[in-house]
């Protein structure tokens, strides 16, 4: 009899994995547009399903890989963040058009303080604002709490003694997988708005040359292919402003490369 039920979720859970693999395969590419006036370029456009992300050209356009039911997050530093859910209408197509609502913030006056030594790191520890800004100010989507769902190892899941059946259609349906990566990039996403929180878009835009529309890309660019995020953690800021330096160069070069073609 315990054969016989053990057979069944067998097949079961291979039915399951099957039909993940089918669903898998409707992936596409879809083209998009952003239909507001000014500042749509550089906008950042992530899928939350699978992380695939990019960036809006100077007309707004954008192209990124999607399933039916995917949800596209749109952010901006001059728009509140947007979900849009790619229907089987938007997937059929291929194309989507998406509208943003303008971010209206003022930050609050900045206090200079006199006798600034030229250092950049500790100068910037003296500016003082009324209040700090969030990801919300910034309109930046990010991570505000800890995970409340435990991701069970595999080897967990499946003992000598035990199934868990749950952590192991999670596992076998690529769920685990998809949550370790919508928290990655939610971590990332915060250290971007600590950074952007504590340097602002000037010190980017004036010591960089990265232009104002493209600031968040760049950091978020740097957090993911540098430890920028633990040495900014760790008020290590001279590796921070080294990383910076460094990255904004290739950075820039790429931006270069992409307007030639």
């Amino acid at each position: 009899m315990k054969c016989a039920v053990s057979k069944r979720i067998f097949y079961s859970l291979l039915i399951c994995f099957f039909a993940l693999l089918q669903l898998s395969a409707q992936q596409k590419s879809i083209q998009g547009k952003i239909t507001n006036e000014a500042d749509i370029e550089g906008i950042h456009v992530l899928n939350i399903a699978s992380r695939f992300n990019t960036i809006t050209n100077e007309n707004g356009h954008f192209s990124i890989n999607v399933k039916p039911s995917d949800t596209l997050l749109f952010s901006s530093i001059k728009y509140m963040p947007e979900k849009v859910v790619v229907t089987e209408a938007i997937f059929e197509k291929g194309v989507i058009t998406v509208k943003l609502s303008e971010l209206l913030n003022e930050l609050d006056e900045v206090f200079l303080q006199p006798n600034l030594s030229g250092n950049i790191a500790a100068d910037l520890k003296k500016i003082k604002t009324e209040k700090p800004i969030n990801f919300d100010d910034v309109g930046i989507p990010g991570f505000k709490g800890k995970p409340e769902e435990k991701i069970v190892p595999l080897y967990f899941a499946v003992t000598p003694l035990s199934v868990n059946l749950e952590a192991l259609y999670k596992h076998i349906s690529g769920y685990y997988k998809t949550l370790k990566t919508r928290r990655k990039w939610e971590y990332e996403n915060n250290a971007v708005a600590q950074m952007l929180n504590y340097y602002t878009v000037p010190f980017f835009t004036t010591t960089y040359g990265i232009s104002e529309n493209r600031v968040y890309d760049f950091l978020l660019f740097c957090t993911e292919t540098t430890s920028i995020e633990s040495d900014f953690k760790n008020e290590h800021y001279g590796k921070v402003l080294l990383v910076l330096d460094e990255k904004a160069k290739i950075y820039n070069e790429r931006i270069a490369g992409e307007n030639k073609e």
